[in-house]
């Protein structure tokens, strides 16, 4: 007889059902303790130690040692082989046989040669299926492999996930058994936790969720974990429950299998190809057993590796892709920051993926795909639609520290008024586990609601890899369609975009950039890592340059179109989002830091050819050529290098994507109307420079009391203030160390104060005049600078070198402007952007600190000051003060982040007119030129050290006696709003995308709408000399240089940069190509 109904308490209905599925509690008579049956040890365990990451070939050949469960092996990186020899028990015929299998190490089971699953503790992934019904037939003895890296799935960080990892750290295996695997138990329990999660999601006060919960409760009335036979009835009550459907008005999920991995973060690229392999072999089982499962896998430069050292498993990925069930997403090489990159190097990430997603899968993606970077460049909507990408997908703006991003899908617009569709899953998360508390979530937490009824739910373990599990997938199959609870699909992003856009008529749009409001340290943390960024931009930048115009002057120069390629991929691999911004552990920063030397040194070399084929033959009077690899004519002071290693300053003048000979020390006489340098000391130590355009004067201990453009005799400092002032400020963020700043660090600022009489003139005037001080910046840090200025340069450059060693600082320098404006101006990829100098919203307080490429501006009617630098990030405005961020140091995951000596250099420039105004474009930004070497050097020169004649853009020489001007690319390269209309249009939503030759330069075209407005030839209004009195007399120095001079930088307009076309572009004057 039936037992009678009883009154149920909620508490203790809830709490008993969760006893009876805990893995913690009872397991001695509840039904998780019965998910497993009988068990054996393994045969026999041995075991091999080594600190390579050693090929399945070679590690099988060594010598195995016998080893037990329990054995400790390491240390950290270091890998554990083991040989594992089975015997299964002929008493489990008929039955689901696994190896267990836990340690805390990350695992690899091989098997028959190839990786067949991956084993990782932390990512719910300890058992491998050796058979899902053992035959009569089946053999009963096999060896399998067991590869285990000795860390983590979030590395080995000692004490605290972001610490910096333990390298005495040991690991051990807990587990290594033969289980017989009870399906139908792991099926009751799934269903079991699908309901206790809609008794709890949906709360009392719903009817569905007390039906969950007395469902829940009848089952365990029903079934006996002891008695197999009750199963049957219990799982027809939970069938019963799931099978009543939903309405056609509830929401739809898609679920797409997701597995994050970070190309390095906490653990070195090397261990990330191991990670790539433990992941994606357990998903090709997933697939195989799940036909409707469908995985989105991101960065080609990780497939990339699989091919090369997976063969086996990348092939199967084909197959799956086949299927349609593997879908590469993305569209770019890796997952790159979204900020510090250059518009071109964001191209090459398109351009490298893109060929590769066609080339090994036969199609191009249409979703740019970057779920975690630190924020997204207001240039990307124009650059995905020049590469053929139509939506984009994110969530990390669900990390906002202060306010909540209003959509979850949106139309985002760009710079030029190019539009994505954009969807945040809205249970801002990439690693969903398929739980009923997420699905609610997704709904819940929708901000557009009403305008679409679909979101994405992307499930899988994440960061360090891992991936789904079959439980997540059957939970998900199981809440296809409830009442009570959203419809959930398996689904790819072809078919999410295609649903959200039956709805795109309702939706909001949100234009300009993505600011994350968190993680902004990240702007200026690794200053090295960042300079080596920006230099390796450049020289890549150059070597195409030269070569295309070497290949252009000559059929039988040959191109380096697979060298280039080599090179640009590694600096992709850097511009990864945990590297470029420095978030990462020191053995990945020292890695980056090799592959920058690598860019360079091969770089160079790449130089070195093309210079020498492109000016062959054409010897200056002192077998010196000056290369300019701009597209307009340069006049700059440039260090020509003379016999016995002498240097001596010359004004020279180079046409425009052209060369010209180096002067004559017999031409270097005096050119008016050339103002030359003046420099005077003072009797207080004042000193004043002076080149006609401007006058600079510094306080005696290096500060800027004044900066006059001497034209209008406008002061460009802010009164009773000083500019060059190094302040220090307290730098302790909540918990993300090398990745926050937090707004309370401006509460601790502390100017750095140097002592009367440290300056001292250094170039005494002519061509240059400099003055030099040294500041002590604490009793462990101290820094020295120079600050130059160049006869006919509008700015005035400061070069400084810090010994920096410090814990939790933060250096900046600031320059009060007598400017006011409420926006500031800021270069971003192909383009600037204006952010607020006040703080009147919530919006606006959280850019305190903000980034920015090589410039930043302030401006007001009339006149404006700029700042730029050769290889910062990090800055910020703030009322009238701008700021750059120099130095940082964090300690975790890297103790050594920044520690010890830095160069870089930044320049002031004073301007009339407004930033963006037809006539007041900068002319140069800051950089720092590789060396020019020898066709048949052995080696390329390196660059040159940091001395007191070294121009802003440097000059440098190698065996060929060739020098170049380097690139120092304009301000103004984002679309100007006084084009006509039509020259701003995006591109058309269906125009093709067309796979350029490797070595085309990929760059969006003038057809599909500029990112650049070509300026008007000449110098800007505000750096045309004006009538000015007679010059003081001369105090000595060099002179300024003869007939190879000419006069003040004169700017042609900028030649179109078509988006697959060569860099080849003609000249003008001089010896034009």
């Amino acid at each position: 007889m039936a037992a009678a109904p009883a009154l149920k308490h909620w508490r203790t209905t809830l709490e008993r059902v969760e006893k009876f599925v805990s893995p913690l509690y009872f397991t001695d008579c509840n039904l998780r303790g019965r998910l497993f049956g009988d068990s054996c040890p393994v045969a026999e365990l041995s075991s091999f130690l080594t600190p390579e990451r050693l090929p399945y070939q070679e590690a099988v050949q060594q010598d195995f040692r016998p080893a037990q469960v329990g054995d400790s092996f390491g240390p950290t990186w270091w890998t554990c082989w083991f040989r594992v020899e089975l015997t299964i028990p002929e008493a489990w015929v008929g039955q689901e046989v696994h190896l267990r299998w836990e340690s805390d190490g990350e695992g690899l089971v091989w098997r028959d040669g190839e990786p067949v699953q991956g084993l990782t503790k932390e990512g719910e992934k300890t058992s491998y299926v050796l058979t899902e019904k053992l035959g009569e037939e089946d053999p009963r003895s096999l060896t399998l492999y067991v590869e285990v890296a000795c860390n983590g799935l979030l590395g080995a960080g000692k004490g605290t996930m972001i610490a910096a990892p333990d390298p005495e750290k040991m690991f051990q295996v807990s587990r290594a058994e033969l289980a017989v695997f009870h399906r139908d138990v792991h099926k009751l329990l799934v269903d079991l936790e699908l309901l206790l999660g809609m008794a709890k999601g949906l709360g009392e006060d719903n009817q569905r969720s007390y039906q969950a919960l007395y469902t829940a409760n009848q089952m365990v009335n029903i079934c006996d974990p002891a008695q197999p036979e009750t199963f049957p009835v219990a799982q027809a009550l939970a069938s019963k429950f799931f099978g009543q459907r939903g309405g056609e008005s509830q929401h739809t999920i898609h679920a797409l299998g997701h597995c994050h991995i970070d190309t390095a973060w906490l653990w070195p690229f090397k261990e990330t190809v191991r990670k790539c392999a433990r992941s994606w072999v357990t998903v090709v089982q997933l697939m195989e057993r799940n036909p409707e499962f469908i995985f989105a896998c991101s960065q080609a430069q990780q497939l990339a590796w699989v091919k090369s050292h997976y063969p086996g498993l990348h092939a199967r990925l084909q197959e799956f892709a086949c299927r349609g069930q593997f879908v590469p997403v993305g569209g770019t090489w890796v997952e790159m920051d979204g900020n510090l990159p250059s518009g071109e190097a964001m191209v090459r990430q398109f351009l490298q993926g893109q060929s590769f997603f066609l080339q090994e899968f036969g199609k191009m993606c249409s979703e740019f795909w970057l779920p975690d970077t630190f924020g997204y460049s207001a240039q990307l909507p124009q650059i995905m639609r020049s590469c053929g990408i139509r939506h984009f997908l994110t969530q990390k703006l669900s990390w906002n520290l202060v306010n909540n991003f209003p959509h979850h899908t949106f139309f985002w617009e760009g710079l030029d008024g190019s539009r994505v569709l954009a969807h945040f899953p809205p249970g801002d998360s990439y690693g969903m586990q398929g739980s009923v508390e997420e699905v609610l979530k997704t709904v819940a937490k929708n901000r557009d609601k009403g305008r679409t009824n679909h979101s994405a739910f992307l499930f899988g373990f994440g960061d360090g890899g891992g991936g789904p599990t079959q439980t997540m997938v059957d939970r998900l199959k199981r809440l296809c369609n409830t009442d009570g609870l959203p419809r959930v699909q398996f689904s790819s992003p072809e078919r999410l975009f295609s649903a959200l856009e039956g709805h795109s008529e309702q939706l909001c749009t949100w234009v300009g950039e993505l600011f994350l409001e968190l993680h902004n340290g990240t702007y200026t943390t690794h200053a090295q890592i960042k300079k080596g960024n920006r230099e390796c931009e450049r020289i890549l930048h150059d070597v195409e340059l030269l070569s295309s115009l070497a290949l252009a002057r000559s059929a039988q120069f040959l191109y380096p179109a697979a060298q280039l390629q080599d090179l640009w991929r590694l600096l992709l691999l850097n511009q990864f989002h945990d590297v470029v911004t420095g978030s990462c552990i020191q053995l990945v920063a020292e890695e980056a830091m090799c592959h920058y030397e690598d860019i360079r040194s091969r770089g160079n070399t790449l130089l070195s050819a093309a210079a020498a084929a492109l000016c062959a033959g054409e010897p200056g009077p002192e077998g010196l050529l000056i290369v300019n690899t701009l597209p307009w004519k340069r006049t700059e002071v440039l260090a020509l290098p003379r016999p016995g290693g002498a240097h001596c300053l010359a004004l020279v003048t180079v046409p425009s994507m052209g060369y010209a000979p180096a002067p004559t020390p017999t031409s270097l006489q005096p050119l008016l109307p050339q103002q030359p340098v003046f420099v005077v000391q003072e009797t207080d130590g004042s000193v004043t420079l002076d080149n006609g355009i401007i006058r600079v004067r510094l306080d005696p201990t290096g500060r800027l009391t004044s900066l006059v453009l001497v034209a209008s005799g406008r002061e460009a400092i802010a009164e009773g203030a000083v500019g060059n002032q190094f302040v220090l400020f307290d730098d302790v963020p909540l918990y993300w160390d090398a990745w926050d700043v937090m707004d309370y660090h401006l509460e601790t600022r502390k100017p750095v104060l140097g002592q009367a009489g440290t300056l001292a003139v250094g170039t005494q005037g002519g061509v240059r005049g400099s003055a030099w001080f040294l500041l002590q910046i604490s009793p462990n840090s101290q820094l020295s600078q120079e600050v130059v200025l160049d006869v006919g340069c509008p700015y005035v450059r400061f070069h400084t070198e810090v010994h920096w060693h410090e814990a939790h600082k933060f250096l900046k320098v600031e320059f009060p402007a007598r400017v006011r404006s409420p926006q500031a101006t800021f270069e971003v990829q192909f383009g600037h952007l204006q952010r607020p100098t006040h703080y009147n919203t919530s919006w606006d307080w959280a850019r305190f600190e903000v980034w920015a490429h090589r410039w930043i501006d302030l401006s007001e009617h009339g006149f404006g000051l700029a700042l730029l630098n050769d290889c910062k990030y990090g800055a910020s405005v703030r009322g009238s003060v701008l700021s750059l961020s120099l130095l940082r140091a964090p300690k975790s995951p890297d103790a050594t982040v920044d520690m010890g000596r830095h160069e870089f250099t930044y320049a002031l420039m004073p301007h009339e007119g407004e930033c963006c105004g037809p006539d007041t474009s900068l002319p140069l930004s800051a950089s720092v030129a590789p060396t020019v070497s020898g066709e048949h050097s052995s080696s390329p020169t390196p660059l040159p050290s940091f001395s007191t004649t070294r121009p802003f853009p440097v000059c440098a020489q190698g065996p060929s006696k060739t020098l170049a001007l380097f690139p120092l690319p304009t301000a103004s390269t984002s679309p100007c709003w006084r084009c006509p209309p039509q020259a701003r249009h995006p591109p058309p939503p269906g125009a093709p995308f067309q796979c350029p030759r490797p070595q085309s330069c990929w760059r969006p075209s003038s057809r599909q709408g500029p990112v650049g407005c070509g300026e008007r030839a000449g110098v800007p209004s505000w750096a045309r000399p004006r009538p000015r009195p007679p010059p003081p007399p001369s105090v000595g120095g060099d002179q300024p240089p003869g007939p190879q001079a000419g006069p003040e930088a004169v700017r042609g307009p900028r030649q179109p940069r078509g988006l697959l076309a060569a860099h080849v572009a003609a000249g003008s004057g001089g010896r034009p190509l």
